[in-house]
């Protein structure tokens, strides 16, 4: 597709395997802070209560109706309380050690490695992420990935967060591209793709489960590798 010049990436979920880097980090901590003994009789326990409450705060969150900093303890503090332990430095210290800990985890998508390696000789590619300022860097270096992009856009540093086609333009005008020179690539139906479209860009769908969700997008794949048949 020769109208293209840049590639913009959504990163978690899309490259980078936020669900198993999650549970990896999160049985780490389970261990090290050695949950079972405050009752909480195994890990996956401990992360499908997590993940409820995360769920719903990190929608907050996106909706502008809670900081990062709360967000980032009070995850943990309902997810203990939820098991009968009211104890908010826990909470803390599990927060402080999530945000440091799930970044260094290096567990990508199969083919991004390849598919990246692919796009770059032909392509400028970009990231533009919702994820937290400190930790996107960090999983960008440790996961090998940082030497692939030329802009890293957070929702953080623009103060705007997917969908919304203010961090889309933002993007657009720091990477030097133009809206129709460009396409985004990435998991989420609401935050990428509908946002992409409303920005006025072109986007590829990575629906790698395959949910019935009617995003009708751009292109659609549903493994990585797919996208060197449109790109």
């Amino acid at each position: 597709m020769g109208k293209y010049k840049h590639i913009f990436f959504d990163l978690d979920r899309t490259l980078w395997d936020f669900e198993q880097n999650a549970t990896d980090t999160l049985n780490d901590i389970y261990l090290d802070e050695n949950l079972k003994q405050y009752g909480i009789s195994d890990s996956e326990d401990f992360i499908r209560v997590y993940r409820l409450f995360n769920r719903g705060l990190w929608q907050q969150y996106k909706e502008n109706q809670v900081t990062k900093d709360y967000l980032k303890t009070e995850r943990f503090y309902r997810t203990l309380k939820h098991f009968g332990v009211e104890d908010y430095e826990l909470a803390e210290r599990i927060g402080k050690d999530y945000i440091e800990v799930s970044p260094t985890k290096k567990k990508l998508f199969p083919y991004s490695i390849e598919i990246l390696e692919y796009l770059k000789s032909k392509y400028q590619l970009h990231i533009i992420t919702n994820g937290f300022e400190e930790v996107q860097f960090v999983k960008l270096e440790h996961a090998g990935l940082r030497p692939f992009f030329n802009e890293v856009i957070t929702s953080e540093s623009v103060g705007f967060k997917k969908p919304d086609k203010k961090i889309f333009d933002f993007a657009i005008e720091k990477a030097g591209a133009t809206k129709h020179d460009s396409i985004m690539i990435g998991d989420d139906a609401e935050a990428d793709i509908i946002g992409a479209q409303q920005a006025g860009i072109d986007q590829v769908y990575v629906n790698f489960f395959k949910p019935g969700n009617g995003v009708k997008a751009t292109y659609e794949v549903n493994s990585l590798n797919e996208i060197e048949e449109i790109l």
